[in-house]
Formats: structure tokens, C-alpha cells, sequence
């Protein structure tokens, strides 16, 4: 099942986990939206600001830090995705907390592990 996807923290860097996982995603043919904070383009989409919410979003994978994801709290919960990945490094209990209480559900894991072992 193809589930879509918003990468946050998409980077147009190749040496980033997230640049890394958008390419994955789309060669695994789930479809993407990738939000970061510089323009540019992974994996042939661009690259929007935290501003838009997506209604249809099955996964939110994380690739902000815990220091930078409270301003992101509104943008996250209100784009009610099924379920929110926290890869190494973005772990953060109060915004695990939040997402739970909406019934969101909440993986700490690495999407390109779960990818590659057909998990995701």
C-alpha cells in the first residue's frame, strides 16, 4: 500500500538522512511532500514551507531536532497524519504525548531501516 508521505526537514542536501529518505520513499513509489525551510527540490518535488496543511497525509517522517519541533507542534497535529515517525535523533516525549491524545500514532524508528525491510 502506497502511503503518502511528508518528509519534514527535507534538505537538498545528498549527505542528509532526509534527502536519503525522500529519494527512497519515491523510488518506492509512496508519494511525497517534501517541507523544509530553503527552496529547492528532492526527488522532483519541491520543497514548501510549514505552512500549507495537507489533509491526506498517511506519515509524517521527522528530521527536525526536539529544540526546533515546538514551533512545528500546530503545523504537525493539524495535518493529522495516521501516524508520525521519530528517527534517530528527533525523539521528543511532550510531542509524542500530543500526537497520542489525538489518536495519532507515534513510531520512533528510522524510515530508511523500515523501508528496507519492508516495514514502512
Amino acid at each position: 500500500m502506497k502511503k503518502k508521505t511528508l518528509v519534514l526537514g527535507a534538505s537538498t542536501n545528498p549527505t542528509r538522512y532526509s534527502y536519503l529518505a525522500a529519494t527512497r520513499l519515491v523510488n518506492y513509489g509512496h508519494p511525497i511532500i517534501n517541507v523544509g525551510l530553503k527552496k529547492g527540490e528532492v526527488a522532483g518535488v519541491s520543497i514548501e514551507k510549514p505552512e500549507t496543511i495537507h489533509s491526506d497525509v498517511d506519515t509524517i517522517t521527522l528530521y527536525v531536532g526536539p529544540r526546533h519541533q515546538e514551533e512545528l507542534y500546530d503545523y504537525i497535529l493539524k495535518t493529522k497524519p495516521k501516524r508520525i515517525i521519530f528517527n534517530p535523533g528527533t525523539e521528543n516525549r511532550e510531542l509524542e504525548e500530543k500526537a497520542n491524545d489525538l489518536g495519532i500514532e507515534t513510531e520512533r524508528a528510522c524510515t530508511l531501516v523500515l523501508l528496507s525491510t519492508g516495514e514502512y
